[in-house]
């Protein structure tokens, strides 16, 4: 089975690629030569999934599955949430969308936040969606180098280190876009055994 992640971000790509079992070959928007910067203008995550998935099925005719992912800051009513990308303006710059977070906090005692990522899948003629949440809280600087996005300040439930400083399998199994990719994956190997009966 051949599927197009709808993603131009190559740290996204590996982190999924390590998901996927081997009977899914993976490809990139910039594998199939999708340039174009797909609008995402819904309101929430699920309705910018499902956007990136159908203009790829409708333009490319590719089975495709896309992903949005926000931050929901609790003491900031849900903040950046679906605008977590271009929290800090249209540059989508990761370290100026940390500041502004972190400056919007800093004297505000709850720090609660959860991370919340849909993926739409377009299959066939049919779409899915699969939802993954990661409770936790914003830390008052940020801490560590790897993983990307607002993972340096986002530190989850019950563990002592941010995303930034956990090995990527860890982040994986815990995190919400592994919880959304295990129940992905799950499907599409389903999928794959009722074709192969």
């Amino acid at each position: 089975m051949t599927l197009v992640f709808a993603t131009h971000n190559p740290n996204k790509l590996k982190e999924i690629q390590s998901l996927l079992p081997d009977i899914i070959q993976l490809k990139s928007l910039t594998d199939i030569g999708c340039t174009e910067d797909i609008i995402e203008d819904a309101q929430t995550l699920e309705g910018n999934a499902l956007l990136k998935a159908r203009y790829v099925k409708n333009k490319y005719g590719l089975d495709c599955f896309a992903d949005d992912t926000g931050l929901e800051v609790e003491a900031l009513d849900g903040e950046p949430g679906v605008f977590s990308a271009r929290y800090a303006g249209e540059q989508k710059n990761a370290s100026d969308n940390m500041a502004k977070l972190l400056d919007a906090l800093k004297d505000l005692q709850n720090r609660k936040a959860r991370f919340k990522t849909v993926i739409a899948l377009c299959l066939n003629d049919k779409e899915h969606t699969f939802e993954g949440v990661c409770n936790g809280s914003i830390t008052d600087e940020k801490m560590g180098e790897s993983g990307f996005g607002y993972d340096p300040v986002f530190k989850p439930e019950t563990y002592t280190e941010t995303f930034a400083q956990m090995p990527l399998a860890l982040k994986n199994e815990i995190g919400h876009r592994g919880k959304a990719f295990q129940k992905l994956v799950g499907f599409l190997k389903n999928q794959e055994l009722q074709q192969n009966k």
